[in-house]
């Protein structure tokens, strides 16, 4: 079945082919034309908007409605479900989250792993559980060379000496399985020096930064242990790590917004000032019940600040700037790589977590949720329950009915499990908030790349 989407954003009228995922700048005939252009004859649709546009205006517009239609830029049909990269997908482990600390030197008040021990005993990994988790990861990675390990916690850099011995050992063991093993940390840079910047700097592929941007923002949601601001301990700390950090390595200073700043496009900004250019603020994620939550009321402001946001961040783009805002990078070319849009993150298949005692869950934020703990890394076979793999391997755009009528599904892969699980009590069901920010910032994103494909180098 063919789809499209329109919107204006900007001074754009934008018209996307949601399964071909072809973008077109329209001028106000063949915006308003292209609702009717398929169920309608063309004296009906010169009937309808007669009295707007002329007969010549509106034969245009048809006839270049016409054109994109039978170039196969418009209208397209969806053949994804089919695709044999699609059906025949193969389940294999791809990466790893080890939480190598439940435990953490900030509390956070947004914190969905309950300052880092995820509601369970403060601890920390030994080095045998993630040599456990090492080794199943490359017994059951099949034919995959290229394979993802997260430090995650709590706080990653509380227990950094058998982080060190992990990639050490993951390092003696990669060439002689054919894998190269990309490692990542997750932290809040408090522990930070001159060592473990070196360490990491020279050692993981990428870095992700946690921040909220501003000072006064910052220092409100992540207070120290002692109720003192973060934002002056970390920042010098990101600053050095960004500035030695090798051009071939990736890091993302990381924020979240919440109901106390639905001025988060100032956070953005203040990462792009503050020289930062790799940069992602997410909205929060927790029950209404939450004084910070966000709620369906706040929506309005969330999308007026993304647009505003999206309007400022293409005008860097098209002067040159290199600064970049996660959510507003999107690629727009189907292809091969909509099966993995299709599919999602994989959690509880191809991507699986692992806590400090061995614990074996579908993804880093289902941990401590015994009803989702799936097996323990030391157990004699490691046999997952059929139920929890096969429902997140089947939590795909094709089935959740939120979805399969939803233009933006080959944008967001059907929403976070965890969220749709904690809001919803059912995998099937996304969160409908996130499914709204979501919307709103594809539609940025495709504004944006249509105002370099208009005005860009």
């Amino acid at each position: 079945m063919s789809m499209i989407h329109k919107f204006s954003m900007n001074g754009y009228n934008i018209v996307l082919d949601v399964n071909g995922g072809s973008v077109h700048i329209v001028d106000d005939v063949a915006y308003k034309l292209v609702d009717d252009y398929k169920e309608n004859t063309k004296e009906e649709i010169i009937d309808k908007l007669g009295k707007e546009y002329s007969v010549e205006q509106i034969n245009e517009a048809y006839e270049e409605i016409k054109t994109l239609e039978e170039e196969g830029l418009l209208y397209t049909e969806d053949t994804y479900q089919f695709h044999p990269n699609f059906v025949n997908r193969k389940k294999v482990v791809k990466a790893l989250c080890l939480h190598v600390a439940h435990d953490c030197n900030l509390k956070c008040k947004y914190c969905f792993a309950a300052q880092g021990d995820f509601g369970g005993e403060k601890e920390m990994m030994s080095f045998e559980i993630g040599k456990a988790a090492l080794d199943y990861l490359v017994a059951n990675s099949g034919n995959r060379k290229n394979l993802e390990i997260d430090f995650f916690g709590g706080e990653p850099l509380m227990n950094f000496e058998v982080v060190k011995q992990l990639v050490e050992y993951g390092r003696s063991i990669e060439k002689e399985n054919n894998k190269v093993m990309r490692f990542t940390m997750t932290t809040n840079g408090v522990l930070l020096d001159d060592e473990k910047i070196a360490y990491i700097n020279e050692h993981m592929h990428n870095a992700v930064l946690s921040l909220d941007g501003r000072k006064s923002i910052n220092d409100n949601m992540r207070p120290t242990l002692n109720d003192k601001g973060s934002y002056d301990i970390i920042l010098p700390k990101f600053k050095k790590l960004v500035e030695t950090r090798p051009k071939d390595k990736y890091y993302y200073i990381r924020g979240t917004f919440t109901r106390d700043n639905l001025d988060f496009g100032k956070d953005v900004m203040h990462f792009a000032n503050e020289g930062f250019k790799l940069t992602s603020i997410e909205p929060v994620v927790g029950d209404e019940s939450n004084p910070y939550a966000l709620r369906e009321e706040d929506m309005p402001k969330v999308f007026e600040e993304y647009e505003k946001l999206a309007v400022q961040y293409a005008d860097m783009k098209v002067k040159g700037d290199d600064f970049k805002f996660f959510h507003f990078m999107i690629d727009l070319n189907q292809g091969p790589c909509v099966i993995k849009r299709i599919t999602g993150c994989g959690a509880g298949n191809e991507y699986l977590s692992v806590t400090p005692n061995g614990d074996i869950y579908p993804c880093h934020q289902f941990a401590g949720n015994e009803d989702y703990k799936m097996a323990n890394i030391l157990d004699e076979e490691i046999v997952f329950p059929k139920e929890i793999t096969d429902s997140f391997r089947d939590a795909h755009v094709y089935s959740k009915e939120d979805c399969k009528k939803c233009w933006n599904k080959f944008y967001c892969s059907g929403g976070c499990h965890a969220n749709a699980t904690n809001f919803n009590n059912d995998v099937m069901k996304p969160y409908e908030l996130g499914c709204e920010m979501q919307k709103k910032r594809t539609e940025c994103s495709i504004m944006i790349q249509a105002k370099l494909m208009l005005e860009g180098e």
